[in-house]
């Protein structure tokens, strides 16, 4: 799970999917600009194997397919939140650099 967690765009995935219940697609593609369908498309079949995330396909013309997080990355959504207030407490202003 690490190697998933640790590759580019996963945690971004994962903070975009948990911003609904569902999430479709293309949906989840234009709130990450520079992302590649492909690599968006790898992720989130790495995310579904590690059971991060899960896929309903409705049987419709064109094919609509939603993406959800799971209770195991919901909890996992839990932490990162607290992750996020831990460095927000600890961010010191940057101070600008002098030259000599």
């Amino acid at each position: 799970m690490w190697e998933v967690l640790g590759r580019r765009w996963a945690l971004l995935i994962l903070r975009n999917l948990n911003t609904k219940e569902a999430v479709r697609f293309n949906e989840l593609k234009r709130l990450m600009p520079g992302i590649s369908s492909t690599v968006l498309a790898d992720r989130l079949l790495e995310m579904e194997r590690e059971g991060l995330s899960s896929k309903k396909f409705y049987p419709e013309i064109p094919p609509k397919v939603e993406y959800r997080l799971t209770v195991r990355a919901r909890e996992l959504g839990e932490i990162l939140k607290e992750l996020g207030r831990w460095a927000q407490r600890w961010t010191t202003p940057r101070i600008p650099a002098t030259t000599v």
